[in-house]
């Protein structure tokens, strides 16, 4: 069989420490992360785009599952039904491709928004809510966005940082 495709699980925040275990081992590894600008400075710049997995190519049959399961920190590969679940290659391309855009237009908050795109927040008092992307904000991390309260027609302008709307 030859080499495929395949996702890793692992423990919560512990994408790196795996990813760096499978690329010691010498597996060709892929470790989609996003750059993010955060508020505080020493914060880590780059985050996982899927927190919890990243991908291992790989030959089961001359490996075994079981060098996955057993890494410490790993949760094991993605399975249904108990057999690993293949990554298709253009997948796996198609998400680098994405990635690399992103990153090289200066990272999260640089993907292609327009005006009258729908954006959840996913930070601060009104997280949960969806809301109407309305503008960058000039000179800043910040993005307005358009929020609708209650049922009510009017829509209320709200400056949130970039990082908390998806």
């Amino acid at each position: 069989m030859p080499q495929q495709w395949y996702a890793i699980r692992s423990k919560p925040r512990k994408e790196e420490v795996v990813w760096l275990q499978v690329a010691s081992q010498g597996f060709e590894t892929y470790y989609p992360r996003i750059r993010v600008n955060p508020v505080n400075p020493r914060s880590k710049k780059l985050r996982p785009y899927f927190p919890g997995y990243l991908f291992v190519r790989a030959d089961l049959d001359e490996v075994g599952v079981s060098i996955f399961q057993w890494m410490p920190h790993s949760i094991g590969l993605v399975s249904f039904g108990g057999e690993p679940s293949i990554v298709p290659e253009n997948l796996v391309a198609a998400i680098q491709q994405k990635l690399d855009g992103i990153n090289a237009a200066g990272g999260a908050i640089f993907d292609g928004l327009k005006p009258g795109d729908a954006v959840w927040i996913s930070d601060g008092p009104f997280k949960g809510y969806e809301a109407i992307f309305d503008e960058r904000v000039a000179g800043s991390e910040r993005v307005r966005v358009l929020l609708e309260f209650l049922g009510s027609k009017r829509k209320v302008p709200l400056t949130l940082r970039a990082g908390q709307i998806e």
